[in-house]
């Protein structure tokens, strides 16, 4: 299945939770934080200005980007987890 957001909205596939701490210390799937990192499967075609334009979209597909915890909303498509966010949502792209 395909999925392609609208407007302003980015589909993200979120990096896989920390298995274990930095002392070694195996987390249950209870105990794991929600990651805050993705990478960027789709963009929509940018927010629809006043003037009948569009706004350029400033992330862009396969980029890694960082984003709020309790942001977007969270779905799951083929059994696969992803996140559906405003670009404004989005708190910073990560560079290599």
């Amino acid at each position: 299945m395909k999925l392609v957001p609208l407007e302003d909205r980015i589909v993200v596939k979120p990096q896989e939770a920390e298995e274990k701490t930095a002392g070694g210390i195996v987390l249950p799937d209870t105990a794991r934080e929600k990651p805050l990192m993705g990478t960027v499967i789709a963009v929509g075609s940018g927010k629809l200005l006043d003037n009948g334009n569009r706004a350029a979209m400033n992330v862009k597909k396969n980029d890694v980007v960082l984003y709020g915890k309790y942001s977007g909303s969270d779905i799951e498509i083929d059994g696969e987890d992803y996140k559906i966010l405003r670009e404004s949502e989005v708190l910073g792209i990560v560079e290599k």
